[in-house]
């Protein structure tokens, strides 16, 4: 089972999820396997998902993907006889099975491409949701390149929801407080897009008024004017790997590791003020 805690329409309308499920799919199809996908009715049924597939006796073992750490039932699961295995990182528990990327490493990377590139030193940043481990490590990763310069450079953080919409209101919070920021970056594509709608409409244009870069590149960085400087996250990889490792647990494999970290690309595109490879 591949449990997303979240609704049906946030999972099937949101390229991440697609992308992962290609790759979770291709390596379950690979042994003749069937991928039973679980949902939230609603926002306030957070258990279900779960709940579904603990009282099922149809699957074998379960991905859980995109879960809060806040979110109780991610222990119920670890300590359940089920195998599992986490998507993302989750430092309360450090004894489970997880596959990720190095978010910190993501954010920092985008940031000093602001800084060292282009020179810029008033960044703003659109974080995700702070109950998500991503988001909390994106602000991380964008803190520690600004303090890093100067302990006397500002921070300017608004906190979104992955959105669009969340995207274009943060960005208005950020211009309406701080009109001479230089450039913002998105936690995710989707928001930096929403960004994008903003600037267009205080008639700010990208590069050239204020850059604007993002982070996931799945799809939507490469259809937006400018093409969008982003972090390209490896999300069928990171399906296809989880999906191993969980075979390996229910063939009764012990894992070699129990944290899997994939690599990430910077892509450069014109958004930031760079020509595009």
């Amino acid at each position: 089972a591949l449990v997303v805690p979240n609704t049906g329409h946030h999972v099937f309308g949101h390229p991440y999820f697609m992308h992962l499920l290609v790759g979770v799919t291709e390596s379950a199809n690979t042994r003749g396997c069937t991928v039973t996908i679980s949902t939230n009715l609603d926002e306030q049924h957070g258990v279900v998902a779960y709940e579904r597939v603990l009282q099922s006796g149809a699957v074998d073992g379960a991905i859980i993907a995109s879960a809060s750490i806040l979110d109780p039932y991610v222990r119920r699961m670890l300590d359940s006889d089920m195998p599992v295995v986490l998507i993302g990182n989750f430092p309360d528990f450090s004894e489970s099975i997880n596959v990720g990327i190095d978010d910190v490493l993501a954010a920092s990377l985008l940031t000093r491409h602001l800084t060292e590139v282009h020179g810029f030193r008033k960044i703003g940043h659109i974080s995700g949701p702070l109950s998500h481990q991503s988001a909390i490590d994106r602000v991380e990763g964008y803190r520690q390149v600004i303090n890093r310069i100067s302990e006397k450079l500002p921070e300017y953080v608004a906190v979104g929801d992955f959105s669009e919409e969340s995207g274009q209101e943060s960005a208005r919070q950020l211009l309406d407080a701080h009109p001479d920021l230089e450039a913002i970056f998105a936690a995710n594509d989707e928001m930096a897009f929403g960004a994008l709608l903003e600037f267009r409409s205080r008639g700010l244009r990208v590069p050239e008024d204020i850059a604007l870069v993002g982070f996931d590149d799945f799809g939507v960085a490469r259809l937006t004017t400018p093409g969008m400087t982003t972090v390209r996250v490896p999300a069928e990889e990171l399906g296809r790997v989880a999906t191993e490792k969980l075979f390996e647990l229910i063939s009764g494999v012990k894992p070699d590791q129990f944290h899997t970290t994939l690599p990430v690309e910077l892509v450069i595109r014109e958004s930031c003020g760079s020509h595009q490879k």
